[in-house]
Parts: C-alpha cells; structure tokens; sequence
C-alpha cells in the first residue's frame, strides 16, 4: 500500500463516528473525492453517492440502455456508539447506545466524546445497562474526565464510542483502531472512484459508491436510498456490492486475503453475479482470498436483496468485531470486554485489487456459467452409454 492509500486509510480511522453521527468522515471523503476530481452529492438520506454529480446525473447513468452493468459498491460510514440523552451534573452524562458492544468489563471503560467540532473530551462508562437480550449496551453514564470549561453543550449534541491507546496504530502489518467496521469500506469505495475516474480515457465507468449512514442499527441509510426508487425500473443490469469489515470465523483467517463473502446472517446472495467475483478473484488473487458465508453478522447486500436487486459481497476479516475482545489486542486481553478492531493491510490490498477486477469490462455477467455448463454436457455425452 502506497503512503497516500496508507495516509487516507489511517486518517478516515482517526475520525470519530457513530450512527447518524457521520460528520467527520463525511468530510473527510468529500474533501477526498474533490480534490480527486470524482464527482459525487449527497441523496436526501444523507448518503454521499460517490460517482454523480447530481440526482440528474445518476437518473441518466441508472437509466441508460446499456449491456455494461452498473455496479453499485455499498459501505457504511457509522460504527457502533452512543448518543448523549441529559446532563445529571456537569460532569456526568446519560447515554444511549446504538449498535453492538461488548458485554462484559464495561464499567470503568475508557470513552471518547465528541461534537460536530469535533473530539470534545474523555471519559468513563458507569452504571452500564444491558438490553432485554443481553447483546449490547442499552444506556449508561459516562463520568467526563474532565470539567468542561466554557459553555456546556447540549446533550444530545454529543455522541461517542470506547478510546484505546490510540485512535490507530500499526504492529507489524496489523492496525488496530477504535473502528475499522466500515471505515475500511469507505476508504475502498474512494481510492476505486480515485482510480477509475483518473484515468485518461475519461469516459464514464459503469460505477456508483454508496457511503451510508446507520447501518448499524438496521442499514438505515441504504434502505432510505432504495425506497427513493431511483433505481427501480433501471433499463440496464444493476449489480450491488456490500464492501465490508466483517467479524473473523473459521475459514475467513485474518491476514490469508479478502473474502468472497457468499452471504450473511440472513441471507446467501446472488450465485450467478458471485461466479464472476469468484472467477476474478481466482484469477487475480490466486491463493490469495477466503470464500466463506459471513454469518457474523448481516450487512447492506441483505438490504438490497430484500429490494429485488442481485447483490455480492466482499469482506475483510476483522478481529475484535464491533470491539468485543474476542481475540484480544496487546494490553486488551479481557474476553468479551472493550478491545480495539484490527485488519491487515493485505486484506485490505486484496479488497482493492478485486473491486478493481469487478470493473472490468464485458465480463461473463450474464452467461457465468457457461464454460461448466460444456463441461458438464461432454462428461454427459462420456457417460451417456452407461445410461
């Protein structure tokens, strides 16, 4: 990875983020995409629609007769946190939580806190909550380290999430972060939008990014996108890519190469459009990527399917998902307790290099199986006298 790929990577992984509380990356991407030259707008939802300039612009792509695919790639800018709900004193805080958290050794957890701002301050978890199924964190208060100097700010105008010795640092080919699910998404959207619109040919590539807003609570923004209907009725094939950071599980190895993820909790995805993914990670990653059913966890290839458009996956393996210390960090070694999330930087090359693969043009998107399809007609004519 390049120091420029290295350094927005890195410096999307420093900003704090929560469900509906996306600011910071927002401005991040958009400063990105700008300076690139990639065209790109907000829907209505507040997605960043990465691709576009406008919704005109994505009418007219959506809607051009046109053999190509349109290939949609999906990540979301949230990560699991909490949102301030009232002041008990100046210097204790109710939160509530959205999203998934660990569910053991919270009290007395270390949490950042930040504003449209930016970071605001420190603090720490007490008198957690649990929710009714005992999966998360429902509410808690957050005992600011700090006295804030100044005017107080409103509640519910802060939000925040756990704090580790850094928002993200480097062991070897590792980095460990506050929250790489789906940061590490955003930043492959980007740099493929970087790298298609760069080129000299200017012509426009059968792409769009879709960068959400609250997945972690039920692919909020994806949903309100689809239930614009701007993609209904689309003349031409529309393929959904759900790029994501996905929860480490037997056969997904941290660090042996992105997965083909050929589902999710909820469901499989489409088989035809996932032999092409297949055949081209066989192809440009040999012995270098994972096929696996993510069942982890559910992601926004389920929200389109549920929206009648054919969707794949791709994941990078991702350890202490949604900071639950499942495998456990340097310095976090407390099971199911705060832990920082950690990727490969191989992942995440591997992740790049096949969404790279999938904009190639005129692959076998309608006809994916027809070389299995001749062999499996001459192993018939082979045996047809044994019949």
């Amino acid at each position: 990875m390049n120091k420029h790929h290295y350094a927005l990577l890195t410096e999307l992984l420093t900003k704090p983020t929560a469900p509906f509380r996306e600011e910071h990356v927002m401005g991040v991407a958009e400063r990105t995409l700008r300076i690139a030259g990639v065209p790109f707008f907000r829907d209505p939802i507040g997605n960043i629609v990465v691709g576009c300039a406008s919704r005109s612009h994505y009418l007219r792509l959506v809607r051009e007769r046109n053999r190509e695919p349109l290939r949609l790639f999906i990540a979301h800018m949230d990560h699991p946190g909490f949102h301030g709900v009232h002041w008990i004193s100046r210097q204790r805080l109710r939160v509530k939580w959205h999203g998934g958290s660990p569910i053991k050794h919270l009290t007395g957890s270390r949490v950042w806190l930040a504003t449209l701002n930016g970071i605001l301050t420190e603090g720490k978890l007490d008198r957690v909550h649990l929710t009714k199924a005992a999966h998360g964190i429902d509410t808690a208060d957050v005992i600011l380290a700090h006295p804030l100097t100044g005017k107080q700010p409103r509640a519910n105008a802060i939000y925040g999430a756990f704090q580790f010795r850094a928002p993200v640092w480097r062991v070897g080919k590792k980095l460990y972060t506050k929250a790489a699910d789906d940061l590490v998404g955003v930043f492959s959207i980007i740099d493929t939008a970087i790298e298609l619109f760069s080129r000299e040919d200017k012509k426009q590539p059968p792409f769009l990014g879709l960068l959400t807003r609250g997945e972690e609570v039920g692919f909020i923004g994806a949903i309100g996108h689809f239930e614009l209907g701007w993609l209904s009725g689309a003349p031409r094939p529309i393929v959904c890519i759900s790029l994501e950071t996905s929860r480490t599980l037997p056969g997904a190895v941290i660090g042996k190469g992105p997965v083909v993820r050929l589902g999710d909790r909820r469901t499989v995805f489409s088989p035809n459009h996932l032999k092409v993914l297949t055949d081209i990670a066989q192809k440009i990653l040999p012995k270098k990527h994972q096929r696996r059913i993510m069942d982890g966890g559910a992601c926004e290839a389920t929200a389109a399917t549920v929206y009648g458009l054919p969707a794949i996956g791709i994941s990078v393996p991702l350890g202490n998902y949604h900071n639950q210390g499942f495998e456990g960090a340097p310095g976090y070694r407390r099971p199911e307790g705060p832990a920082p999330e950690f990727v490969h930087l191989d992942d995440i090359e591997g992740m790049l290099k096949l969404c790279q693969g999938l904009m190639q043009e005129n692959l076998p998107w309608t006809d994916p199986w027809n070389t299995q399809q001749r062999l499996m007609r001459k192993n018939l004519k082979r045996h047809k006298k044994l019949l």
